[in-house]
């Protein structure tokens, strides 16, 4: 098994760990990176999209959750597992991060253009966004969820935010438990 830092390695935003297993690609959080490392959002990711199995979210807050729309328009077509009262917010949280990407892009466009400047695409749009909430698995705390013979993880209270959780993860590789 390997784990990758993906985010919120040398920052404290943009949380996102690629877990490979011998069969399997994940994540746990997928998040933006905010403040004065915004700019790597338009980074491309550090793994392809379309090779990722699965996400686990701990939580709906941006910096866990908030590239996930991006992820999904580079091909990513797996399950986002979280608690239920975290996919109530996410689909909030994104559907208003949407929309905030659609009016920073056309406010950066319009001064762009004044300098002769080309326009600035969104990271995502509200559209986007939306996208997300058809591949959400509502999941409950202290439930063991089966992925395969391999891999099962379950959702323990946080207490950080509505719906917050840690995941203990049990992997076996190799006819050994991780």
């Amino acid at each position: 098994m390997k784990i990758k830092f993906c985010g919120a390695a040398g920052q404290v935003t943009g949380s996102c760990y690629l877990i490979e297993t011998n069969k399997r690609r994940f994540l746990i959080d997928c998040g933006m990176f905010q403040g004065s490392v915004f700019d790597l959002n338009y980074e491309p990711f550090s793994f392809n999209p379309k090779d990722i199995d699965f996400v686990i979210l701990t939580h709906a807050h941006i910096d866990h959750s908030g590239r996930l729309p991006m992820l999904y328009k580079q091909g990513f077509k797996g399950t986002i597992y979280a608690t239920s009262a975290t996919c109530d917010l996410v689909s909030i949280m994104l559907r208003d991060s949407g929309h905030i990407q659609e009016f920073e892009a056309k406010w950066r466009t319009k001064k762009r253009l004044r300098k002769g400047l080309d326009p600035v695409e969104p990271l995502y749009t509200v559209q986007d966004a939306l996208v997300v909430n058809d591949y959400l698995y509502k999941a409950s705390y202290n439930k063991w969820i089966t992925i395969d013979k391999n891999i099962e993880f379950m959702f323990k209270d946080a207490g950080h935010l509505l719906g917050s959780s840690i995941v203990v993860l049990k992997i076996k590789e190799n006819k050994k438990r991780l």
